[in-house]
């Protein structure tokens, strides 16, 4: 701080010290000044009289002593835990990152490969512009809606690279906020954690549809339409575009066409996440098909994209914000918003990534390769969701019926599990979980699916 401070535990030492007068004059005036620093705006100062000696206190008061602790975040904590635990058994399904078979982070050689170019080519490190690296904003439109889809050809997509995934939301929430005041984001109950977050932070209103069904550890498709009929004429209705986080619990193509009837119907507008492109099915467009659906109907819609999962750029922060505007100069427009919403937030984003995406999709020989290196990540997962299957349904005699776990997409498994269980999963049996009951399959290899599923029986039929 600027001024010089004393606790009150020492206060009382430097005040006996004090106790002489200072030629005869009281410790004040322009002695004070010197002894405690011209700034005494930023400490609390008592005195006390003692004849014709003056003593000074300081109280050291923080100017941020109204700020409380954070709580930690229910998914990085579960991490710095799984850290610390020494059983040998020790499994960490909290985080959705992809590991390989001996549980290991996986750099892809796609990835290795246009590094290498980048480094051979000598590239700056210079400023991107504010909307971000423009063959990456390029390449990550024509994934999205297909490099032959007539919303690319007319130009009527509004692409802004952004901060991955969370990035491009925020983006998204404060053009939400500044040009459609007052209107509301509807949110899958449950959704990914951070989304609420977001909205918050942005001021932006927010209520839930009901999605998940604990009865049958599927879709709730009555309750949502229900309730996105309900919403507000105008909202915003956020979806996951393949790859339901938390639940893995995804909509079917004749679902997904009633959804995007009653929202063409309520005049809502739809807001797509998708962070998990190829990733979920080892197709980039069977993975994109629900977005190209709103898309062909001539809707308007808002698409935040990440490439942490599909192509494993988690620490690069490589991802975009798509606006599918009804024309271009709408378009335009929009672009130009978005810009002048980054500009004070981050100014411009980081190039790494995006160089690493641009070289991979915009060569014919580093793109089939990953599409490869995709099939091959999707199909592990697919693998240990279905040796899982069969350990559960193996040592469980109760009846129960664990087919849930196979219609479930992606890496993650909504396991139906409360609180309660989940603490035992960690507790007794060291498995690393978010408290939703949410396990990542991606961090499980097929030599622990039998102690999973151990942990899971136990954990289900035997805490309440």
């Amino acid at each position: 701080m600027a001024s010089t401070m004393l606790s009150l535990s020492s206060a009382s030492a430097i005040a006996s010290s004090s106790l002489a007068p200072q030629h005869n004059r009281p410790l004040g005036g322009s002695d004070h000044a010197a002894v405690w620093g011209k700034n005494k705006s930023n400490s609390f100062m008592k005195t006390k009289s003692r004849g014709r000696i003056t003593m000074a206190i300081a109280v050291n008061v923080s100017r941020f002593e109204g700020i409380t602790m954070a709580p930690p975040d229910p998914i990085l904590g579960v991490s710095e835990a799984f850290r610390a635990d020494t059983h040998e058994m020790k499994l960490n399904l909290g985080v959705g990152a992809y590991r390989t078979e001996e549980l290991q982070p996986y750099v892809l050689n796609v990835v290795k490969k246009a590094e290498n170019l980048m480094l051979e080519r000598g590239e700056n490190k210079e400023y991107l512009p504010i909307e971000g690296l423009a063959a990456f904003n390029k390449v990550t439109a024509e994934l999205l809606f297909g490099a032959d889809n007539p919303v690319i050809e007319q130009k009527r997509v509004a692409t802004v690279q952004g901060l991955s995934g969370t990035g491009s939301l925020r983006l998204a929430a404060a053009l939400i906020e500044r040009y459609f005041p007052g209107s509301k984001v509807i949110i899958s109950s449950p959704t990914w954690g951070n989304h609420k977050n977001i909205f918050n932070d942005a001021r932006v209103p927010w209520s839930e549809y009901r999605y998940y069904d604990p009865k049958t550890v599927g879709l709730d498709f009555d309750g949502m339409i229900s309730d996105i009929k309900a919403a507000p004429e105008g909202s915003f209705v956020l979806l996951h575009g393949c790859a339901h986080n938390p639940t893995g619990i995804d909509p079917t193509p004749e679902q997904w066409a009633t959804i995007a009837d009653v929202i063409e119907e309520k005049n809502h507008i739809p807001f797509f996440d998708v962070a998990y492109q190829g990733f979920a099915s080892g197709s980039l467009d069977e993975d994109a098909s629900s977005v190209r659906l709103f898309a062909a109907r001539g809707m308007e819609l808002l698409v935040a994209q990440s490439y942490s999962k599909n192509l494993g750029l988690y620490a690069e922060r490589i991802g975009a914000i798509n606006v599918l505007c009804s024309s271009t100069d709408a378009a335009t427009r929009v672009k130009s918003q978005l810009k002048r919403l980054a500009r004070p937030m981050y100014s411009n984003p980081p190039v790494h990534g995006a160089r690493v995406v641009a070289n991979i999709v915009g060569s014919t020989a580093l793109f089939n390769e990953w599409k490869e290196e995709m099939e091959m990540m999707a199909g592990r997962i697919k693998s240990v969701r279905q040796k899982l299957f069969d350990s559960l349904s193996g040592k469980d005699k109760s009846g129960k019926d664990w087919s849930f776990i196979l219609k479930q997409i992606g890496m993650f498994s909504f396991t139906g599990l409360n609180t309660a269980q989940s603490d035992n999963m960690t507790n007794k049996w060291h498995v690393y979980m978010t408290k939703d009951g949410r396990i990542s399959l991606a961090g499980l290899s097929s030599a622990k699916c039998e102690y999973l599923a151990d942990a899971i029986i136990d954990s289900f039929h035997n805490v309440k």
